[in-house]
């Protein structure tokens, strides 16, 4: 059996593409030529490896087990290549693509990456922000090379380590209809009574400020929900309702004096930052200093 890395690439652009000809336009080769490569690698493994509905190949259970394998060789030799391409991984122009939730990738990363850029000229950061679930998808379908999330991960088969600890704050904006009141803190009964502005479900923040709040508050008697940490930022401050967020996210805002941190009776209010990583992806020196990583948080054997 002689499988080649060409091969699996052609086999997971069909994975992720649905069809022959999509595979061929994203990775520039005809349709006959995607559907011989895949006839190749079926015949030689012995395996069917797609189901054919219709026009579409869908991948069956031998597919589904062969695609993260898959990945994982193609990583690992795109990672050899940016290796050892220049000899010295130290020097080497590097080039990081980082999967991170809203709030991390909104106040936490763009200090870490112009500091990666003082140290190395030559270094590239590509930034893709989604919410925890969208990044841990792109991580478990090496679309990045690291993720970085506000919530738990529920994806199977990656390796997830503590970052950073955030801590959360409750904030108003002075057009809040309580905002005088508000000034003087703010008991359990109100907490519960208040409108609150939160993420979709999915995101980091939303799951943050449920664990952080519920255990207190034990429900929420309304609730805004806005798309993004921005609208929920703008909302306080339109005085919509309280927000729990990041005291990163909202420090422009309680600098400038248009959003204030609500006195409340609850414990200091945090949660733990996750970094997570495809096993078949290795962590390197400029990717450890640029989130500030120790060498025992995914050691590569």
């Amino acid at each position: 059996m002689h499988l080649s890395l060409r091969q699996l690439q052609i086999f997971c652009a069909i994975a992720e593409a649905g069809t022959t000809t999509a595979a061929g336009e994203t990775i520039g080769l005809s349709q006959s030529a995607v559907s011989a490569a895949l006839n190749e690698l079926e015949s030689l493994l012995g395996l069917v490896l797609f189901d054919r509905v219709g026009r579409r190949l869908v991948l069956n259970a031998h597919g589904r087990a062969l695609l993260p394998e898959a990945r994982a060789l193609l990583a690992g030799m795109a990672d050899i290549e940016r290796r050892f391409s220049t000899g010295r991984e130290a020097t080497a122009p590097v080039r990081w693509r980082v999967g991170a939730s809203t709030t991390i990738g909104n106040y936490l990363m763009p200090g870490r990456i112009a500091d990666l850029l003082e140290r190395n000229g030559h270094a590239h950061v590509d930034l893709v922000i989604g919410n925890t679930r969208e990044v841990t998808a792109a991580v478990q379908h090496l679309e990045v090379d690291i993720g970085l999330i506000e919530g738990p991960n529920h994806e199977p088969g990656l390796e997830v380590a503590q970052w950073l600890d955030d801590e959360l704050v409750i904030v108003y904006g002075p057009r809040h209809p309580q905002a005088t009141a508000l000034r003087a803190g703010a008991d359990l009964a109100q907490l519960r009574q208040a409108c609150w502005l939160l993420r979709e479900p999915g995101s980091g923040t939303r799951e943050a400020a449920e664990q952080a709040l519920l255990p207190h508050l034990h429900g929420f008697a309304e609730v805004l929900q806005l798309g993004g940490t921005e609208a929920i930022k703008q909302g306080a401050v339109a005085g919509l309702g309280l927000a729990c967020l990041s005291r990163h996210a909202v420090a422009d805002l309680v600098a400038l004096g248009k959003l204030q941190v609500l006195d409340t009776p609850l414990p200091r209010l945090h949660r733990q930052l996750w970094v997570v990583r495809h096993p078949g992806k290795r962590v390197p020196a400029s990717l450890r200093q640029l989130l500030g990583l120790p060498a025992d948080v995914f050691v590569d054997g």
